[in-house]
């Protein structure tokens, strides 16, 4: 029998085949001649899920904080430095991935072959590990209801100055998204334009999409560095005017520990909010492959990934099912998201320049 450590070395093309025969526990064996990993992921619970893992297979990993910009820039610094200090890199940015890291070799997509069945083909290569969601939200102390049903609502003198989202200028999943709606949701948004003011929309603007964006920036939406304010500003306890806004369905925790009125708009038309992915990757100049391969099977499986789905993360494996507890409910209404399409993230990439261009020129405070 061959040994355990020379079973999966290497992070070869081959060896990441999802085809390939997989033995967990030589897996296991393997990874345990392996020295310590680090993980970086954009948010906290990578510090718990680490040292759940640790913990579960008898060996060392760390967990990272590390913003989706600064995982782009370390990862590609210590491949070209030969000193590889994140193994594992979970990160928001698929496109920037797409277009950045997986074409130079500075990372690499693996999927267990028992998880083939699991995840959806178009999640697979690169794996993609988990669907976020941000979504419209309102005060449900203020309002018995949504106040809004229509996104064409947002552009209209009510709602004025009372929108709240993330500066599309700071996050390029914003501007990931503005590119999805045109090429993927664009009927949709003109059909919702339709139903709301009862004719066909005409517009100067190459799409419906654009239209809406451009509409939205004009009416003074209140543009945040991050979250948190987003938050506040909709959900926080007696208001008489809060703010409508979209933000990450993870925000929904805020409910218990601050005392939000957090509701998710659920009949939103034509969609209650959107979705990007997480990617799992591996560093492609690890000296610990059979280990960052041990974590990717990991947060494939409930028991890895639970941490997150606290915080409203869907898991790509299908098989999991979310949690009844999970604050915001989102499980009930996932069906409303407009999904992420991970077929043209390299066309989200090259064009998030043009959009962010497009909001910059038509923003009004």
């Amino acid at each position: 029998m061959l040994m355990a450590t020379s079973l999966f070395a290497g992070l070869s093309t081959a060896s990441l085949h999802a085809e390939e025969a997989f033995d967990l526990d030589a897996l296991i064996a393997a990874a345990k001649h392996e020295k310590p990993i680090n993980i970086y992921d954009s948010t906290g619970k990578i510090v718990e899920m680490a040292d759940n893992f640790s913990a579960k297979y008898g060996v060392k990993a760390t967990g990272m904080k590390v913003s989706a910009n600064s995982q782009l820039e370390m990862i590609i610094r210590e491949n070209q430095a030969n000193n590889v200090q994140g193994d594992v890199v979970l990160i928001t940015d698929a496109p920037a991935a797409q277009a950045q890291l997986l074409p130079e070799g500075f990372v690499e997509s693996y999927l267990p072959a028992d998880m083939v069945g699991k995840i959806p083909g178009g999640l697979q290569n690169p794996l993609a590990i988990s669907t976020n969601a941000n979504v419209w939200a309102y005060n449900t102390e203020t309002y018995d209801k949504c106040p809004v049903s229509n996104i064409w609502e947002l552009t209209e003198p009510k709602w004025k100055g009372k929108v709240a989202l993330v500066d599309p200028l700071t996050k390029g999943s914003y501007t990931d998204w503005f590119n999805q709606l045109e090429t993927h949701g664009n009927d949709k948004v003109a059909a919702a334009y339709k139903a709301h003011f009862g004719k066909d929309i005409e517009t100067s603007e190459k799409s419906a999409a654009a239209a809406w964006i451009k509409a939205l920036a004009q009416n003074a939406p209140l543009a945040t560095a991050g979250d948190d304010p987003i938050a506040e500003a909709v959900g926080a306890a007696s208001q008489k005017e809060p703010f409508f806004g979209l933000l990450s369905s993870a925000k929904f925790r805020d409910n218990a520990d601050k005392g939000y009125k957090l509701g998710i708009c659920d009949d939103l038309d034509p969609w209650i909010g959107w979705t990007y992915i997480k990617l799992g990757l591996i560093a492609s100049k690890t000296q610990s492959p059979n280990m960052a391969k041990l974590f990717i099977h990991y947060i494939l499986t409930e028991e890895g990934i639970a941490p997150q789905m606290k915080d409203g993360k869907v898991p790509t494996n299908t098989d999991i099912k979310m949690p009844e507890n999970e604050p915001s409910g989102l499980a009930k209404v996932s069906d409303k998201l407009f999904g992420y399409d991970a077929a043209t993230g390299l066309d989200d990439f090259d064009r998030r320049e043009e959009w962010q261009d497009f909001w910059r020129v038509n923003y009004s405070k």
